[in-house]
């Protein structure tokens, strides 16, 4: 099988069985979405969601959260994940935003770099999700899948993932297949015991073709 059949299959199968595919975080605001992604890194969608609940509440807006002390903004999201750092970045977001850019989120990826808390993926991930831009942002999900299946070749970091995918997807299912391959990733596809059996990808899968062979060896 060719790269080419490969990723056209695989797409294929997603356009069929997962026509609808979109962050799990729960936001209303581009706002509300930097807030969720900067608190996602290491940590649970679920957890993310449920701490938003009452952080959104005290922290409705950038200008709320710029106005914050970060000792407060700490309290908010404690039951996450790197809370200091997190709640060091998120004052320093919010007050960039509405220094900089009069509380609007910029598009552009290196605008959205320049941000506290924001990487390549969290960038990646808000051009994506709210712009539709072609962004592939790559997390342990997206590298580990991207593996498996054989749509990236030898690929050591993150970025080379990113480049591999953004150069074999049609520019038009970027955004998509970044959520096809997380929740595949979450769900099916998972790092230590991967439910094979219930994949419809396996027929398309080196990662499974591979195993069969030892297994039958």
């Amino acid at each position: 099988m060719t790269k080419k059949e490969r990723y056209g299959r695989i797409l294929d199968y997603f356009i069929k069985n997962k026509p609808v595919a979109e962050t799990e975080l729960v936001y209303e605001t581009p706002y509300q979405l930097i807030v969720a992604v900067i608190l996602s890194a290491q940590c649970t969608d679920k957890r993310v969601n449920i701490i938003c609940i009452d952080f959104f509440k005290r922290f409705p807006d950038a200008h709320k959260l710029a106005d914050a002390e970060v000792a407060e903004i700490f309290d908010y999201i404690r039951s996450c994940s790197y809370p200091n750092n997190k709640a060091k970045h998120l004052s320093g977001m919010a007050k960039m935003l509405i220094r900089n850019y009069n509380g609007i989120l910029p598009n552009e990826l290196d605008e959205l770099q320049k941000l506290p808390g924001v990487g390549r993926k969290t960038a990646n991930v808000l051009a994506s999700v709210l712009y539709n831009q072609p962004a592939m942002a790559v997390d342990t999900h997206v590298f580990r899948v991207s593996a498996r299946l054989g749509l990236t070749t030898n690929s050591k970091t993150p970025l080379d993932t990113e480049k591999q995918l953004v150069k074999n997807i049609p520019q038009e299912l970027i955004p998509i297949a970044h959520h096809w391959l997380i929740l595949h990733g979450r769900y099916t596809c998972i790092a230590r015991k991967p439910k094979c059996g219930d994949c419809g990808l396996s027929e398309f899968c080196k990662y499974y073709q591979l195993n069969q062979e030892k297994n039958e060896d």
